[in-house]
């Protein structure tokens, strides 16, 4: 990505950011939008030809769908059709959870490892959506006192629509359940970092931990990601780690404490242990070597 995208998709993500939504269409001619994923949840309206990929499965579609994304639950998707088409909308949980009736809705199959986050519509199930989503990008821009709160009010309409809808069967089986959970491991491994700030530290630290969020037992995991890298869980764990503490030690003027808490040590004797074990150094003289 070149420096200009880099600047495009910050922007994009600071603007998300700031007011906790954003609504606008999709075409073919403006190629979406570029944003960091692991901050926002997604609910589009998508017509053309794609293939998406939602943890450790992948979605085939050729119809109109409906597709939501969990920033906790790795994603992607591959843009088939020279003509594509529909709408999207992003928000934080924390705009939507503004309204006490909407944290349920988060908690709801539509964004759940397992559960059903693309639906096939039908010409009149899309005829009745789409306008929603018009309302929604209409009303951002508006100087109205109440929006974000009829906004919210559109999120959830859109939502309710889906809970009513049956699933889609268009579920293909993914090729290789190995090459896919390994992937989506490492997707989501990566999604923690970086660590921008010590008020939120690591939440996934060991093999257990991403195989509860994963929804698989620690065992598939374990051998699912030592076929196809050669190497445990642990060590593609450890590494990252290892690799953000020093990028902390170097980077940052965070005291060792605060670093080793934010990267999920319950006390700095715990990292400057396991650094020394991986390095051959303390942290000390890492941050020393830096100034």
């Amino acid at each position: 990505m070149n420096k200009q995208a880099n600047v495009q998709v910050s922007d994009f993500t600071a603007e998300v950011k700031l007011k906790g939504f954003k609504a606008y269409e999709i075409d073919s001619k403006s190629g979406g939008h570029s944003y960091n994923r692991k901050d926002f949840y997604k609910i589009s309206l998508n017509t053309g030809t794609y293939v998406f990929h939602y943890a450790d499965r992948s979605f085939e579609t050729n119809e109109t769908i409906l597709f939501f994304g969990n920033p906790r639950i790795p994603y992607s998707c591959e843009v088939v059709s020279t003509i594509n088409e529909g709408y999207a909308c992003l928000f934080t949980e924390e705009f939507l959870k503004l309204s006490d009736r909407s944290e349920s809705l988060l908690q709801s199959p539509l964004f759940k490892i397992g559960g059903t986050p693309i639906l096939t519509l039908n010409k009149e199930q899309k005829a009745a959506i789409a306008p929603i989503y018009q309302k929604m990008i209409a009303e951002q821009d508006t100087d109205y006192a109440f929006k974000d709160e009829l906004i919210r009010n559109y999120i959830n309409l859109i939502i309710h629509e889906a809970l009513k809808l049956q699933p889609s069967e268009n579920t293909p089986e993914h090729k290789n359940a190995a090459v896919r959970i390994t992937s989506v491991f490492l997707d989501l491994l990566e999604r923690q970092f970086p660590i921008e700030s010590t008020d939120r530290p690591l939440e996934l630290k060991t093999a257990q931990d991403f195989a509860k969020q994963l929804s698989v037992h620690v065992n598939h995991l374990n051998s699912s990601v030592k076929e196809v890298t050669g190497k445990p869980t642990t060590a593609h764990i450890a590494d990252r780690i290892i690799h953000e503490a020093n990028a902390l030690l170097q980077h940052t003027d965070w005291n060792i404490a605060d670093i080793a808490y934010a990267l999920g040590f319950e006390y700095p004797t715990y990292f400057n242990n396991f650094f020394k074990k991986k390095t051959g150094h303390i942290p000390k003289s890492v941050r020393a070597a830096s100034l």
